[in-house]
């Protein structure tokens, strides 16, 4: 087929919203942007307000009008219509979930084009909304052409995958090294430490529920010779501050790209001690990864830990464990050479298991309808 492939992506936000969704979402608009024969546009809500539509980084990129987001989900009449109307020009349409609302719109604007599923998480939390949504979510995931998920763990872990594994592929979330290797970094944390030699550990995230920071800070009382970094602002901020108000914690709020980039490169090890399946992969793992950096992280039963491998590129620690915590963070403060064994294992995983281009091309093989896919496109 002469005409370029169009591609639409679907979530609830977009950039300025910090997510780990949102991320992969704009690897996917930069990386289709750059191709010549696919046109790629994005459909998202507004948190709260007017729609518009606004062209970023040479990908046309849609924000339907919200009266705002309830139960985690916008609450978007817009959406429904602009859905319609854009889901008419796509050749393939790929939803990011959870995302409900997008489910509804897709079954009832009468759109028989392909299909794809991008399944980044269950939804957790929304236990009520979830005995409404259920049977959406099972006509939706039969609708679907093909699912993508980044690990094995997203569909073992899953409600709802199992039913539909013949359809599923797993394509890890890519990293493209080169803005890390070309960035800029500063001793932003070093700048910042009360005690001269301690060793720097740093967590990145929302301030939430699932990220399991009070954990970290209650694991933090049992250790010495260290000092933690807090990036990130949300709901639990205030209180979050108050219990490591007697504790060697930074807390630095949300920081600028460059910013944040320094903060990785200048940690000695990465915390995400999450607690709940809501973390279902942790990218910024990959970011402490691509510096050298060794990981903890936790063995809920998501993509968390297959990021990041037990006794490899750092240690796994079992959810809500505050012992266990205290002592991976104790083991990896004291022994240096083992950092560094871990840290150089898990700049090599990334660049290998993760490479950035290799997974997108995996990915536009899947989206690529029958039509559009060449021999060596084919999967």
């Amino acid at each position: 087929m002469d005409r370029k492939l169009r591609i639409l992506e679907v979530n609830k936000f977009y950039f300025p919203h910090i997510g780990g969704i949102e991320t992969v979402i704009e690897q996917r608009a930069a990386y289709f942007s750059g191709l010549a024969d696919v046109e790629a546009k994005v459909l998202v809500c507004q948190e709260k307000g007017k729609g518009c539509t606004e062209t970023i980084d040479g990908t046309e990129i849609t924000r339907a009008g919200s009266l705002g987001t309830y139960f985690s989900c916008p609450l978007s009449f817009e959406f429904l219509w602009k859905f319609r109307k854009m889901a008419k020009w796509a050749d393939v349409i790929e939803f990011h979930t959870p995302f409900p609302l997008g489910d509804l719109a897709l079954l009832l604007s009468g759109y028989r084009g392909r299909v794809v599923i991008a399944w980044h998480s269950d939804v957790i939390k929304q236990k009520k909304l979830l005995r409404f949504y259920k049977p959406i979510l099972h006509r939706f995931l039969k609708r679907a052409n093909a699912i993508i998920t980044a690990t094995q763990g997203h569909i073992d872990s899953s409600s709802f995958l199992p039913e539909f594994r013949e359809k599923c592929h797993i394509i890890p979330y890519g990293l493209d090294e080169k803005p890390y290797r070309s960035a800029e970094v500063f001793p932003i944390l070093t700048r910042q430490c009360g005690n001269f030699g301690f060793v720097k550990f740093l967590f990145v995230g929302r301030l939430v529920y699932y990220k399991g920071v009070d954990v970290l800070l209650d694991a933090f009382r049992k250790v010495r010779g260290c000092e933690l970094f807090i990036c990130g602002t949300g709901p639990l901020e205030e209180e979050l501050k108050a219990k490591a108000a007697d504790l060697p914690v930074h807390f630095l709020g949300r920081l600028t790209d460059e910013e944040l980039k320094s903060a990785f490169a200048d940690c000695d090890v990465f915390v995400l001690p999450s607690v709940e399946n809501s973390e279902a992969f942790g990218i910024v793992q990959q970011e402490a990864m691509v510096y050298g950096k060794p990981v903890i992280n936790t063995s809920i039963p998501t993509g968390v830990p297959y990021v990041s491998i037990h006794g490899e590129t750092g240690l796994t620690v079992p959810p809500r464990d505050v012992d266990a915590l205290a002592q991976a963070i104790t083991t990896l403060a004291k022994d240096v050479p083992l950092r560094r064994k871990y840290g150089v294992n898990a700049r090599k995983r990334v660049l290998t298991e993760y490479d950035y281009q290799k997974n997108m091309e995996k990915i536009l093989a899947v989206l690529r309808p029958a039509e559009f896919a060449s021999d060596e496109n084919e999967v």
